[in-house]
């Protein structure tokens, strides 16, 4: 078989030594620098469990943002208790897709976006993996200007300094490159490390977070709560899909980034399991505490910086820790992104090293965090939007790979890293037609149905929008359907792999 051309995830050849011990085995270094880009990891490295997966998922859904989702849910018109059932089905569900997605990192050993070049050609492959790291930036853009607002408000805390950012823009710069700085590094040192800190950090912030909701639960008002009269089950359903596009939708395309170490011998139920539970535990804890506290202040949904209105409820003494576990959260999230985001960038054929595209990546983020809080004039309107655009392409991915990996179980490791016309993936021209096709019919058809923006002035509207599934919000739905449908109509993955990782 022809010998893939050089290039950044390229043969192990023309890139630094990499050790023969596997990134998730714990008697590794957990501080050894990962050297490795895209390639397979070859079947005798991968020793991963899915366990660290667990604590990887659960780290990074800690974070601050379950609690303005939880407040959506309210002004969406939802008790508490149905925003509950919103949120176990949304986000445990759509976290099931994650665990489901991650399958194929476990058999090809490689990140999601590179395996995707076996269903989609080594050119079609270029749409989703656009699409993949704009999801990922637009996630660490929001992480990063939510944290630089938890710095803010300690700062206001402990030195009397203005609550306003744009009174203070040294200061917000700075807090802004605190927390890019600590990203960078502990994605930029890569796998082991990351897994190591994911676990260990999540107790740490875990129990913060765990101590403030307590506090919280404490001021909620609970005759508000109960005089809420329900929503009509159509707003529950548009509910659960807000969450799913929140949570775990805009997760799919990162989960293989992850699952790339485990062991051959993991078996799939236990990797959708170690997803759904991970991440549901946390996020259905902070979307439930979201919509409670929302119930009594409906101001929280409308709040441009939730994390000083959410400080507001607290006494000095229980603000500081809650801040602390605020940004901890979000920085345990930021990690995993900004690592796949860095894995993505190589799949665009971007040459350079995987920690340099960790930097280029979140200097991305650094200016958009800066124009989020010194210059637009909201932040979370355009938050919403913006999961709710980007759910229907991911969702028109995870659709064609689902009904591909029904039907495939091996991926050509050399052919994965071999993007010229000598490629067992080229297919017509670099693209696969019937996978391609399905991807873009789908997501026109998400998007006839989709209404993208605020309720009160949407930026766009899908002439179906409309009709009961638009009103309902399924729009992800009707677009995994079609990409799904479509794919398997028109005979995609027919030809299996047959060649295992050596």
């Amino acid at each position: 078989m022809t010998t893939p051309p050089t290039h950044p995830g390229g043969s192990a050849a023309d890139r630094p030594p990499v050790s023969t011990r596997s990134p998730q085995n714990p008697a590794a270094s957990d501080s050894t620098l990962e050297t490795r880009g895209i390639e397979p990891v070859p079947a005798g490295e991968r020793e991963g469990r899915p366990g660290q997966l667990f604590w990887v998922w659960f780290a990074a859904n800690i974070s601050i943002l379950g609690l303005p989702l939880g407040a959506t849910l309210v002004a969406m018109g939802m008790t508490v208790w149905q925003a509950v059932i919103a949120a176990v089905v949304g986000a445990v569900g759509s976290f099931a897709i994650v665990g489901a997605v991650s399958i194929t990192g476990r058999r090809g050993g490689a990140p999601g976006l590179t395996l995707s070049r076996a269903v989609f050609g080594a050119r079609g492959n270029i749409g989703p993996t656009v699409v993949s790291l704009l999801s990922r930036l637009g996630w660490e853009t929001v992480n990063t200007t939510t944290a630089a607002f938890a710095l803010l408000s300690l700062a206001t805390i402990l030195f009397g300094t203005s609550p306003e950012a744009k009174d203070h823009p040294v200061l917000t710069i700075v807090c802004i490159l605190v927390f890019v700085l600590l990203t960078v590094v502990v994605a930029g040192l890569g796998h082991a490390f990351l897994v190591s800190v994911q676990r260990w950090a999540t107790w740490v912030f875990g129990a913060l977070n765990i101590v403030v909701g307590g506090f919280l639960v404490a001021t909620i008002d609970w005759s508000a709560v109960g005089a809420a009269v329900p929503a009509p089950i159509g707003v529950v359903i548009a509910g659960i899909g807000v969450i799913a596009a929140g949570t775990g939708i805009g997760w799919a395309n990162a989960s293989a980034d992850m699952s790339r170490y485990q062991a051959p011998a993991v078996r799939a139920g236990q990797l959708v399991l170690s997803a759904a539970a991970g991440a549901g535990i946390p996020l259905v804890l902070l979307i439930s505490l979201g919509s409670m506290l929302a119930a009594g202040d409906p101001s929280l949904a409308d709040a441009g910086d939730p994390v000083a209105a959410i400080r507001a409820m607290l006494p000095t003494w229980m603000a500081v820790p809650y801040l602390i576990a605020a940004f901890g959260g979000l920085l345990l999230s930021n990690h995993l992104s900004v690592y796949s985001a860095g894995l993505t960038t190589l799949t665009l054929g971007i040459r350079v090293r995987r920690v340099y595209a960790v930097v280029v990546d979140v200097v991305v983020t650094f200016v958009g965090a800066i124009y989020f809080i010194l210059i637009a004039d909201g932040f979370y309107g355009p938050f919403i939007a913006f999961i709710s655009a980007l759910a229907v392409p991911i969702t028109a991915w995870v659709g064609v790979i689902a009904v591909d990996m029904l039907r495939r179980h091996h991926y050509d490791p050399v052919a994965l890293m071999d993007t010229s016309r000598s490629s067992g993936y080229w297919y017509r021209a670099g693209v696969e037609p019937r996978a391609f096709l399905a991807w873009l019919l789908a997501i026109v058809g998400g998007y006839l149905f989709a209404t993208l923006g605020p309720s009160s002035a949407p930026w766009f509207t899908g002439p179906l929008a409309g009709t009961w599934f638009g009103e309902n919000g399924l729009a992800w739905v009707i677009t995994f359907v079609v990409a799904a449908g479509v794919y398997a109509a028109l005979g995609g993955a027919r030809r299996t792999e047959s060649i295992p990782l050596a």
